[in-house]
């Protein structure tokens, strides 16, 4: 599979983000999306980048390939990973683009609309939310129950909230479908009351069994469909992500920037 190439390759792990583990089934299914706004499209290049990487995996089939944020790049989102090819297929690299002039990471406006589309799927009634009470900003957070990071991300809910952030959680169940992860997380949202369900399944109290029609396989479908490899992963509004654990002060910072219009 090229997700386990990939991983094999350039090591997918992030320093604030406990790994999505490389066993769990991928879910790539080959959805189109429109090229960068920055640059033109290029139907010959995304043709290359796609050959290209089917020698790495014959059965290769993105979820999203269009022009990347800097030029002579493709940007490429397959199972779980945010990809840079060259435009002639010579070249892989799997980084977060960093703009200096605006001092923050930066991601193509064709990745931007597809996230922010794959959002707008997900109803607030299938969500975890933690409103703010004046809110100004709101974050959309793929979380599991169990990862450390995403343990201290949710301690710090009442600050974010105080600072105007709303958190919304989706269900992402690092471990995989099937895990014991993904079972205590169904539990969680069939709880009559979820968001205190959540908080103590993340204070390492037991989680009571419960069943019931929910969102979490295909929460976890969505966040693959996403680029998510880890969790927590935060996505502001417009489909930036803002990183894995990110203190209080720096995401309230990135999200005033992304407001100002300074994200890209």
């Amino acid at each position: 599979m090229l997700r386990v190439a990939i991983a094999a390759l350039l090591g997918a792990l992030s320093l604030t983000a406990c790994a999505q583990q490389p066993s769990a089934p991928a879910a790539s299914k080959g959805a189109s999306a429109p090229a960068s706004a920055s640059a033109p499209a290029d139907g010959n290049a995304d043709q290359r980048v796609r050959k290209a990487l089917q020698q790495l995996d014959p059965k290769f089939s993105p979820d999203y390939i269009g022009a990347a944020p800097f030029p002579g790049f493709r940007e490429v989102l397959v199972g779980g990973q945010v990809l840079y090819v060259t435009d002639d297929g010579r070249y892989l690299m799997q980084s977060q683009p960093y703009d200096i002039q605006n001092k923050a990471p930066v991601s193509s406006a064709g990745l931007l609309g597809y996230r922010q589309k794959l959002l707008a799927k997900v109803p607030q009634s299938e969500r975890i939310v933690f409103a703010a009470p004046n809110a100004k900003y709101t974050i959309s957070v793929f979380t599991d129950i169990e990862c450390g990071y995403c343990r201290k991300l949710h301690q710090d809910i009442a600050e974010l909230n105080r600072n105007g952030i709303s958190v919304e959680y989706l269900a992402f169940p690092r471990m995989g479908l099937g895990s014991q992860d993904y079972t205590d997380m169904i539990s969680v949202w069939c709880a009559a009351d979820r968001k205190q369900a959540l908080t103590a399944a993340k204070t390492g109290k037991p989680v009571t069994p419960k069943n019931c029609t929910n969102p979490v396989a295909m929460q976890y479908t969505l966040g693959q469909q996403m680029g998510v490899n880890g969790t927590p992963a935060i996505f502001a509004p417009d489909g930036t992500q803002l990183g894995g654990y990110v203190p209080p002060a720096q995401l309230k910072a990135a999200l005033e920037r992304i407001t100002a219009g300074g994200s890209r």
